[in-house]
């Protein structure tokens, strides 16, 4: 059984991931938007991994928002997402909106297998999450050890507020006549390093907070040292290599240009997780 949230009598979307980072987002913002929100997670009797699920969940919506519980490269991703956007379109749900990663080569085929499914699709490209900061496992290294370990050298990068990203998921899903058959790429208004990412993290929470670069190839020694299946850290080690070699170190207006308005900037982000108690040790 899938749940059903309502706006208005807008269109029925299907979130999927509902209960994660991005997804949950885009509910709310659906809801908002007035869209019929229909959550697909593991909750809600979906599985990405089981094709069985799929059809209960599509069937009789209008749209869907895709978003793979692994990396949008990872292997097996680009046919998974192909099959379920072919199914997906043969119940109706035309409208399709992935989310993709900006500048990640192995994302390609996934949003190529996107563009094959004969769906209206959208591919929204977004720049590195700020609540990867706050969420997930890099959080808990700030929080216990004061100390960020990750692979970005000096490279800066415009780091995007997840509710942007929500927000222009949610556009396109309701504009297939304005976003159908476009890339998206979405990103924060400002450059920063993530060594200056967590200087304003410390500034803000008052504690001594430091980052320290490693090789690639380190950090994925360390994944295979916290349990990461060897396949898996070493995709993720070549993922990082590439996203982190400066191709992504510019500014673009896609949040602008889609929702007219200026993107969240990381300061502010920083200011109220720092007030919600984020980043306090346990």
């Amino acid at each position: 059984m899938t749940g059903n949230v309502r706006g208005t009598a807008g269109p029925t979307v299907v979130v999927t991931g509902a209960s994660g980072r991005t997804g949950s987002r885009v509910a709310r913002a659906a809801a908002a938007a007035g869209l019929g929100v229909r959550a697909a997670s593991r909750a809600t009797g979906f599985d990405w991994a089981d094709p069985a699920t799929w059809a209960d969940t599509l069937r009789g919506a209008d749209a869907a928002y895709l978003v793979h519980p692994a990396d949008v490269g990872a292997p097996g991703t680009a046919e998974t997402v192909g099959e379920l956007a072919r199914r997906a379109v043969g119940l109706g749900a035309r409208r399709l909106v992935l989310l993709s990663a900006r500048g990640e080569d192995q994302a390609l085929p996934t949003e190529e297998a996107l563009r094959a499914s004969g769906a209206d699709w959208t591919v929204v490209r977004s720049a590195w999450f700020a609540q990867n900061f706050s969420e997930g496992p890099l959080v808990a290294e700030l929080r216990e050890r004061g100390e960020l370990v990750f692979p970005a050298g000096e490279v800066p990068e415009p780091f995007v507020d997840l509710r942007d990203v929500a927000d222009v998921v949610v556009a396109a899903l309701a504009d297939a006549e304005r976003y159908a058959g476009r890339v998206l790429t979405v990103t924060g208004p400002r450059l920063l390093t993530f060594g200056e990412a967590v200087g304003e993290i410390a500034a803000a929470t008052g504690r001594r907070l430091t980052y320290r670069s490693v090789p690639a190839e380190d950090y994925g020694e360390a994944l295979r040292g916290f349990g990461v299946p060897p396949e898996e850290a070493a995709f993720l080690t070549e993922v990082f290599a590439g996203l982190l070699d400066g191709r992504n170190a510019h500014v673009e207006n896609g949040v602008r240009e889609i929702l007219g308005r200026e993107p969240r900037d990381f300061t502010a982000f920083v200011q109220e997780e720092a007030s919600a108690g984020t980043w306090k040790p346990a």
